[in-house]
């Protein structure tokens, strides 16, 4: 079968198409032939070797969407046939890939496959920033950093259906426009405003309840300054590069702060919890409350410039490749 391998680390470039053994599922897994992949900027780190300890040479994508090809010993709940998605799961970039049946769900009858890759991690993700990270409640305050990207268009309208006041950043007039469509109730142009002073002036000095931040260095230090008095900085992203320490003595001169960088894998720790989070996650989408946008749709035989668009920071929305 063919698939996008990196035999080292590096730049795009080293993303390669090439032909690959056929995997079989093991105990606890199924097969799923691909018909879509999600990309994210998790695949690049990957790609350069930031966070991931990886065994080369190996098949990037953390996400993707398709049907049930084979089912290993012990598996259950799905069928030959059977319409999923998967997340937290390395190796999508491929017409066809071994998941552990425990991250793999149903996708709803009504939902494509493009929408489904282009959903669970990012969306998965909103969900327990949103859900369980910090429980957004109505009447709160919350800003989300690059309002008009993958994870943050999601963020920002299901916090405005949280019944919570969005404030959002962006960087480009377009995307300012974008975030306002889509769940913000304000949008700071970054590139051009002081995003701390705007979001004072919005709060009339009250601050955030909380700041969610998948930017990371560019914007770390001045998120801290929006947030009230006992205000979480929720960071889980590192777009622009990895975050500067933080004094702890700053965190209480600035009002008792909390901090914190969650990750997905925990949150889906135990097979109830994929379930549960994923339906709440199609629960949204369904009812029209959460749009997913895609960006653009490439063959797989694209992903290096699939990447190229992710780290570029100028697309809105998704991208989804397509074997």
């Amino acid at each position: 079968m063919k698939a996008v391998r990196i035999h080292r680390h590096g730049g795009p470039e080293v993303l390669i198409y090439e032909e690959i053994e056929t995997p079989k599922p093991g105990p606890g897994e199924i097969l799923v032939r691909n018909r879509a992949a999600g990309v994210n900027f998790t695949d690049i780190y990957a790609r350069t070797g930031f966070l991931y300890d990886l065994d080369l040479p190996t098949v990037l994508g953390k996400e993707g969407a398709g049907e049930v090809l084979a089912v290993g010993d012990g598996v259950a709940e799905f069928a030959i046939g059977d319409r999923v998605a998967y997340t937290e799961t390395m190796g999508a970039y491929a017409e066809q890939t071994v998941v552990p049946a425990h991250y793999a769900v149903h996708i709803p009858a009504a939902l494509s496959y493009e929408t489904a890759a282009a959903s669970m991690l990012k969306g998965l993700t909103a969900q327990y920033l949103l859900r369980h990270t910090f429980r957004v409640e109505p009447g709160q305050t919350v800003l989300v950093h690059a309002a008009a990207g993958g994870v943050g268009l999601i963020l920002a309208q299901w916090a405005n259906h949280l019944g919570a006041t969005v404030i959002g950043t962006a960087g480009s007039a377009e995307k300012v426009e974008l975030a306002l469509q889509s769940g913000c109730h304000h949008v700071v142009n970054y590139r051009e405003e002081d995003f701390v002073a705007k979001v004072q002036e919005t709060t009339k000095g009250e601050g955030c309840h909380v700041v969610y931040d998948g930017v990371g260095r560019d914007v770390a230090k001045g998120s801290l300054d929006c947030l009230r008095p006992r205000g979480y900085y929720v960071n889980f992203g590192w777009a622009s590069g990895p975050v500067d320490p933080i004094d702890p003595m700053d965190l209480i001169r600035k009002g008792s702060l909390y901090v914190t960088s969650p990750g997905l894998t925990l949150y889906l720790a135990k097979r109830e919890d994929v379930v549960a989070n994923a339906q709440e996650l199609f629960d949204v989408i369904l009812s029209g409350s959460v749009k997913i946008r895609t960006h653009t749709i490439l063959p797989l035989t694209e992903a290096a410039e699939a990447h190229r668009q992710i780290q570029s920071r100028g697309i809105i929305g998704s991208i989804v490749l397509r074997p």
